[in-house]
């Protein structure tokens, strides 16, 4: 059965992880508060499900990482509607090429793409969804692992809680789980 300690170990060795912490309860309860207040620009709601998720794992471990940090398996951001219609993602940059001259896709920047030939018929909703975490999901005696990234406040937050400057280089990423 893993530790706490084994998972921050393992995280800690990871190329780009400078810094790896447990959440403590208190902090739990006001990075939910954070998220459930945050807004997104034009209007947009914002949802933050892969936040939600992982507060509600046993241990919650985070890592404050730079750009070295292995990029995550899954998309981080969904433009979404009607409940489940996804009308826009995050791509990765292997991902670009696929999408470059496609008439049905909209770049609003270099990572972000909307498809034009998905009309909602309710309001959009940009939706954080819950990641996997390969790495800490291979370890004996952990289950239900799935991680994410906090709003901008939630990260501002994080990083306060150990003192770290908002270094824009610089981004946290929160990895739950629970014991076997």
């Amino acid at each position: 059965m893993a530790t706490v300690a084994e998972v921050i170990e393992l995280l800690k060795g990871m190329d780009g992880s400078q810094q790896v912490f447990q959440l403590d309860d208190k902090s739990r309860k006001k990075l939910i508060e954070i998220e459930v207040n945050v807004k997104a620009s034009m209007g947009i709601t914002c949802r933050n499900i892969g936040v939600e998720e992982c507060l509600k794992r046993q241990h919650v471990v985070v890592v404050i990482k730079d750009k070295r940090f292995r990029p995550p398996p899954e998309p981080t951001v969904l433009l979404v509607a009607d409940e489940d219609v996804i009308i826009g993602k995050e791509i990765f940059p292997y991902e670009k090429e696929q999408y470059m001259n496609d008439e049905n896709v909209m770049f609003l920047s270099e990572d972000f793409i909307i498809f034009m030939d998905k009309r909602p018929k309710t309001k959009e909703c940009f939706l954080m969804p819950p990641v996997s975490f390969p790495e800490v999901a291979a370890l004996r005696g952990t289950r239900n692992v799935t991680s994410c990234s906090p709003s901008p406040p939630g990260d501002m937050f994080v990083r306060a809680m150990h003192n770290l400057k908002d270094d824009p280089l610089l981004a946290s990423i929160l990895i739950g789980y629970d014991d076997k």
